[in-house]
């Protein structure tokens, strides 16, 4: 069984921290967001994982294989980002046999077994939301198979969002309907979405259903990522008991995540603080606040803060966003 991994955006919401790294090797609770989705394939039998990369990808390659060596790694660059199924499409001659296909700028829990056990062609994952306008809607029959795909549909009516985790139980059929799809031109904004080849295959007889997810969160903004890190920390990634970080007369309010080896001096840090490995943190209070690594704080009280690798903060209180290398010193003036 294959996963395969669209992982070739800019990330431009998510900026500055995208200008020097591929969105899903943002951090969230202690690790880049695709770290958190290869975990959940753990003992799914996913003989191989195949990226598509763009972006930045080249970094992408060296994580991978530093902590996910289990699975098997293919690379395929996406050079023109013309949408979802041209992305599979550049992967095609990998691509047979049963398929998971996961967007992995977003953290999700569903039943990935289950999804594989089910005796259809396609399995789509789903998540009941309030506006469905910005997402692609499955709509389904009585018995639960689904009729029909819409991307981004114009009215909010039908709420059954499909949340980018997907199988197909013959990856070439889905090659297959992609083809079609690109021959005729089918295309929203000038973008090939994987609704349309999922209706083509319904259309040619094949059958679906959809899997609804127990969880689902976005990692695409700044206030989003955030609030996945909350969620993570609240379920699992908090180790405030078992961490080896050095603390000097200082404050840990759980649920936190701290690198063995980072510094934490006169602070109070929490809840849903994260401090990645070479941090310093001196004479401050953190908190709603991931620091990414070899980054220093001093005399500064943050919250709602994400700040990049290697940054410098100095006497600064209130939230802030700050790239990797960045120096603020001060309040910054409204």
């Amino acid at each position: 069984m294959k996963l395969i991994l669209p992982v070739a955006g800019f990330g431009k919401r998510m900026r500055p921290h995208t200008w020097s790294r591929p969105k899903v090797l943002i951090d969230v609770a202690g690790k880049p967001m695709l770290g958190h989705v290869l975990d959940q394939f753990d003992g799914v039998g996913i003989d191989e994982v195949i990226y598509i990369t763009g972006w930045l990808g080249e970094q992408i390659q060296p994580y991978v294989a530093a902590h996910y060596p289990q699975f098997d790694a293919r690379f395929v660059v996406q050079e023109e980002l013309v949408g979802q199924s041209h992305a599979i499409w550049l992967a095609r001659e990998h691509i047979s046999g049963p398929c998971f296909i996961v967007f992995a700028d977003t953290i999700s829990r569903i039943d990935l077994k289950a999804m594989a056990r089910q005796d259809v062609d396609g399995v789509l994952g789903v998540w009941q939301v309030d506006d469905p306008r910005r997402f692609g809607v499955a709509f389904t029959r009585p018995d639960g198979t689904v009729e029909r795909c819409v991307e981004k549909p114009e009215t909010a009516e039908h709420k059954l969002a499909i949340m980018g985790v997907y199988y197909v139980r013959e990856g070439r059929d889905l090659i297959a309907a992609i083809e079609q799809q690109m021959a005729r031109r089918q295309t929203l904004k000038g973008e090939f979405f994987l609704a349309d080849a999922f209706n083509l295959m319904l259309e040619q007889g094949a059958r679906f259903t959809t899997e609804t997810m127990t969880v689902w969160q976005d990692c695409g903004v700044p206030a989003y990522h955030l609030a996945t890190n909350r969620w993570l920390l609240d379920n699992g990634s908090d180790n405030s008991q078992t961490s080896a970080a050095r603390l000097v007369n200082s404050t840990i309010i759980p649920p936190v995540h701290l690198a063995d080896d980072c510094v934490i001096e006169n602070s109070t840090i929490g809840p849903y603080a994260v401090v990645e490995r070479g941090c310093r943190v001196i004479d401050s209070r953190l908190q709603d606040t991931i620091l990414m690594a070899d980054s220093l704080v001093q005399g500064s009280q943050l919250h709602d803060s994400l700040v990049g690798e290697r940054a410098e903060v100095q006497g600064y209180t209130g939230s802030l966003n700050a790239g990797d290398d960045s120096q603020v010193v001060g309040q910054i003036p409204c």
